[in-house]
């Protein structure tokens, strides 16, 4: 449930601790958060408590916006930049693009929808831009799960296209487009990074790159640090959540060795926290979250060591 009370929530002593040393040590990474995770809050509650909290960044679901992107207004748009950018807070970009939407797939037999799928992308990369983003993370599992009668194969070559369509248009406006493995649980294609590599190279251009995120490669067969050792300076994001769907810090899954791995494969973009699960309330885990991040992130430029 949701608790969206108007009163701030006290930080903890180890909270505390954990953000102070963090200054101090300077982590050479930057930590956003999903929007979604505050349910009905005003997007403006959400950039003021995101950036008080200590985030720098903010990605967002497009269905928070506007039922379809393109009911989400040039004004509404500029609007919402300009609220994000009087509240300290850097716009990373959008995912879950497809989510709540109709007649709209990824993998489709019919070149109609394949079709109106590309030109919808391409509005999204319209609106990421205008509010300041660079990335969209393409996950939305029910708008690429295999329909019937389509093989994985047919849906390799439908995604491609749809993909190498869109991106054009996409890359012109200065936006990334990332494509996020998910696990079997969740859908049938693309389900390791493996699959995500094999995508990427078939659509073949330098702005469609893959994305990584904790919980998806923790149900790989492969252990998640050497999937980044492997693809982290490649990947063009990258998603911070516990194998249990809550925020890192909640659940047992390590990030101390996880995001050593990832500074030390090259990559330099954002680590953003995406909840599932929003257990006790959303301003805990945002919180708590970011606290234990910071706590377990390599040290920074500061003159002190760091993980090789």
């Amino acid at each position: 449930m949701f608790i969206s009370g108007t009163g701030p929530v006290p930080v903890s002593n180890s909270v505390a601790v954990a953000l102070a040393d963090f200054e101090r040590r300077q982590p050479a990474m930057k930590f956003a958060i999903c929007n979604e995770l505050f349910g009905d809050w005003t997007f403006e509650r959400v950039c003021q408590f995101v950036r008080r909290t200590g985030y720098d960044g903010l990605e967002i679901a497009p269905y928070t916006l506007a039922p379809a992107i393109d009911a989400f207004s040039p004004e509404a748009r500029a609007d919402h930049a300009r609220v994000a950018r009087d509240a300290g807070i850097e716009i990373t970009g959008l995912h879950w693009l497809l989510a709540r939407t109709q007649g709209l797939h990824l993998t489709a037999p019919e070149r109609n929808i394949r079709q109106h799928t590309a030109a919808y992308l391409i509005e999204l990369g319209h609106a990421c831009a205008d509010l300041g983003g660079e990335v969209m993370v393409f996950g939305s599992p029910g708008q690429r799960s295999l329909l019937p009668g389509v093989s994985a194969e047919q849906a390799h070559a439908y995604a491609a296209e749809v993909f190498r369509a869109a991106m054009p248009a996409i890359a012109d406006r200065g936006v990334r487009l990332c494509i996020e493995p998910l696990s079997a649980v969740e859908t049938d294609f693309i389900t390791s990074c493996a699959e995500g590599l094999e995508l990427v190279r078939a659509v073949d251009h330098p702005a469609f790159q893959l994305h990584l995120d904790v919980k998806a490669m923790a149900s790989e067969s492969r252990p998640i640090v050497d999937l980044i050792r492997a693809h982290g300076a490649g990947a063009g994001h990258f998603h911070a959540n516990d194998a249990n769907l809550r925020g890192p810090g909640f659940g047992e899954t390590d990030f101390v060795p996880i995001l050593a791995a990832l500074q030390a494969s090259g990559y330099r973009g954002w680590v953003s926290v995406e909840v599932f699960d929003p257990w006790p309330d959303p301003p805990t885990v945002a919180r708590e979250s970011l606290a234990y991040l910071r706590n377990s992130a390599p040290l920074g430029p500061t003159g002190e060591s760091e993980p090789g």
